[in-house]
């Protein structure tokens, strides 16, 4: 399946139904009198957020989504049908813009969640309404409402608990790959990861979320490389993970690029709690793990954990210091007796 996080749609509500102008007309009544209906109400657009889709692929393929109009009002006092609604059945964690692509008019966060984006109009009420003691047969009907038309913007921010950062080639593909079942593209070149990739991970009896984002360059608030545009996707996580690339010439260099990134985003993301981890342990020595993460809690101002997402080697710790940072309400426990299956968490 093709991942897409940014999608145009066109909406249109349904239309009122008009009013009916209608006379009683029966053998042996007399002065039958106005029965004629009221028309149907318009179907609404509405947007529900499922379960199961992780992409907006589908509003690739289709834009314009229009509700029924609602029939119009027949004699004998009878009302017209309503319209049928129609359903945008969009991810959990979409941000449902205005046409100029800043205004929020939902966040669809929870499975279930409904929320109306266009009304259907209401139908025009038919003579018998306009029946009074001085006007016993009125001739005049209601033009049902015009339904409502607009343009609005699909943004997918994915729900994780955890959000990876780094350069490319930092290791957070091999680091999703060897904590779940996920199964992220693993190479030995740039931009590896073209899309997110979620995963879930497991420890000490508890299963998280983590969310594998392509890597930064110095500029991407500009354009440059992929560009920030899947860091929206990581401003719902409650940490983040940046791992450092162990073998680089200058791991304080490529801390401070990721974290100028992040300044440059703007928002919360840059307030967000941080677990730094020096990465590739496997491939340096002793001496070089001691340097390289002395230099790096001396920029940080904090601790750096160790770890090698090839060889499993600090992984668990690192785990746990994640864990930490989660709150208990995201966290779920370990399904107990399931093994083997898709879905499944890595547990050390």
């Amino acid at each position: 399946m093709k991942f897409l996080d940014l999608a145009k749609v066109h909406i249109r509500s349904g239309a009122g139904g008009g009013g009916c102008v209608s006379f009683r007309r029966e053998k042996f009544i007399e002065y039958g009198g106005p029965d004629g209906g009221d028309g149907g109400r318009g179907g609404d657009v509405v947007a529900e957020a499922v379960d199961g889709l992780n992409t907006l692929i589908d509003f690739r393929y289709q834009q314009h989504f229009f509700a029924k109009n609602g029939q119009p009002g027949q004699g004998s006092q009878r009302t017209g049908k309503s319209g049928d609604d129609i359903v945008l059945r969009v991810p959990v964690g979409t941000e449902i813009l205005d046409e100029d692509e800043e205004t929020v008019l939902a966040d669809m966060t929870e499975v279930g969640q409904r929320v109306t984006l266009a009304s259907g109009g209401n139908g025009g009420f038919g003579n018998l309404h306009f029946k009074t003691s001085t006007n016993q047969a009125p001739r005049r009907a209601n033009a049902g409402q015009p339904g409502v038309e607009r343009t609005i913007w699909l943004r997918l921010k994915l729900i994780a608990d955890v959000g990876l950062l780094g350069l490319p080639n930092a290791g957070k593909s091999t680091f999703l790959a060897a904590t779940s079942n996920a199964r992220p593209k693993i190479a030995d070149y740039p931009f590896t990861t073209l899309v997110p990739n979620l995963g879930v991970v497991g420890v000490d009896g508890v299963e998280f979320v983590v969310a594998d984002i392509p890597g930064l360059i110095e500029g991407a608030h500009e354009g440059r490389g992929l560009g920030d545009r899947f860091l929206g996707h990581v401003e719902r996580c409650s940490v983040l993970l940046h791992l450092v690339d162990g073998t680089a010439e200058d791991v304080v260099a490529d801390w401070r690029t990721i974290i100028g990134e992040l300044d440059a985003y703007g928002g919360v993301l840059a307030e967000k709690p941080r677990v730094t981890v020096l990465n590739k342990a496997d491939a340096l020595t002793d001496e070089d793990i001691a340097a390289r993460r002395a230099a790096l809690e001396a920029a940080t101002g904090g601790p750096v954990l160790v770890m090698s997402g090839v060889s499993h080697e600090g992984v668990t710790e690192v785990l746990r210091a994640l864990r930490a940072e989660i709150g208990a309400d995201r966290l779920r426990q370990t399904r107990a007796g399931e093994t083997g299956g898709e879905d499944d968490a890595w547990h050390p």
